[in-house]
């Protein structure tokens, strides 16, 4: 007896992070982005906003319009489920987390005058991370010397020739992040320790 195809939740934090997303998307819709400039966007505010603190991790969650949305969740989509399933939902978590926070204390220090929302900072950690899935005790994968020379040579070229909305300084952060977490996490799989 045939058993029918199960839907499965393969991937809790990555499919979890798209749907909070999304949520946060709709509700800015609903709310003429209300709730995206006062929960889904790090900018300069007070400390004595409680919001504030919150906003160095959720800023990830926030998208300006659907096309923004889709940029980013498709790739995350695509890249973050294979790294769930070699480092496990906690590493991931904490991952996302440490992008989060480093992106927005980042923004909130050194751009005062800007917000800034959405996961491409999240998304080039992924793209840098999965890069080092050949990792190996003393040796440096080829294709994260090669991502990381064209990724980030084409951020900074573009952070100087290219005036648009989009962060630039983010995505090298993203890819900093991504290779830091990913080293660390590619010697203690190696050792046999996981976060």
């Amino acid at each position: 007896m045939k058993r029918k195809p199960v839907i499965r939740y393969n991937s809790p934090v990555v499919l979890t992070f798209a749907l909070i997303s999304l949520a946060s998307l709709a509700a800015g819709k609903l709310t003429g982005g209300i709730s995206t400039s006062l929960l889904f966007c790090v900018y300069r505010s007070p400390f004595s906003d409680p919001l504030t603190y919150l906003r160095f991790f959720t800023h990830v969650f926030g998208h300006a319009n659907l096309t923004h949305y889709m940029s980013n969740i498709l790739l995350i989509l695509v890249v973050g489920p294979s790294l769930e399933e070699k480092y496990g939902s906690r590493a991931m978590l904490i991952s996302i987390a440490v992008t989060a926070l480093i992106t927005g204390l980042f923004q909130f220090i050194v751009f005062p005058h800007t917000a800034l929302l959405g996961a491409s900072g999240i998304v080039f950690m992924m793209i840098v991370m999965s890069s080092l899935a050949g990792f190996e005790d003393g040796t440096v994968p080829l294709t994260l010397i090669l991502v990381t020379i064209l990724y980030l040579g084409n951020e900074l070229v573009a952070g100087f020739t290219v005036s648009d909305n989009i962060s630039q300084v983010t995505h090298i952060i993203g890819g900093i992040c991504g290779a830091l977490l990913g080293l660390m996490l590619a010697k203690k799989r190696l050792r046999g320790k996981y976060l």
